[in-house]
């Protein structure tokens, strides 16, 4: 028997093993059901702290991470198998701490982010704020891109550091679906459709968009467009106008982006660390929440069974959400 014929025998028995999880957590409720599921494969959900710089416990800098799509996981349906990737629940939980820990003076937020969902982009928007209210100091760094709703989050820091090749901009929303009509009719394959209203059954993938479908969608997407605009004027304190000349979709690199004033400097992390611990003063401590989860197919009994590029593939059939939706998301 074949490498690859093992390996599919393999990863099939993960996937009903994984399937069989999901069903046991329909079996239970509320939080038994959460426990029961979890208990295998989640660690500590608790916020764990990692100095990476000693110094004054009063006057302490944390540093963040938000990589991947900024798209939410629900902790009520959790996936086991799901990767160690961005999780929104868990980010969401430390911004939190962050804003009631009267210890922290700054926070350094790395953003290598594409973007995502208009929804979480927003709410981690919103609570940046709150933290800034908190008296809190704000400084974020790009990483390789920081694109639509990677630089939605990043509007509202005192300061945001990009490198020369940084990719951001893509100011702007995002929503589509794929339409196989024409393929089914030429299979003839028919759909039966039963409906409430005349827009129930809008953007479905079995029909053409109508003229009073598109223009329902495009207040929409004009609404969250609004909105992107109204969170880069108020976190870059620049005109209307400016911002919907630069908020067109375009990419920008990390140059373009100080010179049309959508970031301040030129630097890499370690300068971005460097700029904020000036401005916190004295010797603060820098620390970091440690990561606690992980993905099933990170354990060493999965990669020794299966080649990487298998692994990645199922993980990213199982975390992958279906269904149109409006984001703030770079594609290309």
């Amino acid at each position: 028997m074949s490498k690859r014929i093992t390996a599919s025998i393999i990863a099939a028995t993960i996937l009903i093993l994984a399937l069989v999880v999901q069903l046991i957590g329909t079996v239970f409720t509320g939080e038994e059901a959460e426990n029961e599921t979890m208990g295998l494969f989640a660690s500590n959900e608790n916020l764990e702290e990692k100095v990476v710089e000693r110094g004054s416990g009063s006057k302490r800098i944390v540093e963040l991470n938000l990589e991947g799509a900024i798209i939410d996981n629900p902790s009520t349906n959790p996936n086991p198998f799901g990767g160690g990737g961005y999780q929104h629940d868990r980010f969401m939980k430390k911004l939190e701490a962050i804003k009631k820990d009267t210890s922290i003076k700054g926070v350094h937020l790395y953003v290598n982010s594409p973007g995502g969902g208009v929804y979480e982009s927003a709410e981690i928007h919103d609570k940046l704020l709150e933290v800034k209210e908190a008296g809190k100091t704000i400084y974020v760094s790009m990483g390789n891109m920081a694109a639509s709703g990677g630089y939605y989050v990043s509007a509202p820091a005192d300061r945001i550091f990009a490198s020369n090749d940084t990719f951001t901009g893509s100011l702007g929303v995002i929503m589509e679906s794929i339409n196989y009509q024409e393929l089914a009719n030429e299979y003839g394959v028919k759909f039966n459709t039963i409906k409430s209203g005349e827009f129930k059954d809008i953007m479905s993938p079995t029909k053409e968009m109508t003229e009073a479908d598109r223009e329902i969608l495009q207040t929409l997407v004009d609404e969250s467009y609004q909105q992107f605009v109204d969170v880069i004027v108020e976190g870059r304190d620049m005109q209307e106008s400016r911002v919907k000349e630069l908020a067109d979709g375009r990419i920008y690199s990390g140059k373009q982006a100080v010179e049309n004033g959508l970031v301040d400097d030129i630097g890499f992390r370690e300068d971005t660390l460097k700029a904020l611990k000036k401005e916190i003063g004295g010797d603060p401590q820098v620390f970091q929440y440690k990561n606690t989860m992980g993905s099933f197919f990170n354990l060493p009994l999965a990669e020794s069974l299966m080649p990487n590029s298998e692994i990645r593939y199922i993980e990213e059939l199982m975390n992958k959400r279906q269904g149109p939706r409006m984001m703030y998301m770079y594609t290309d």
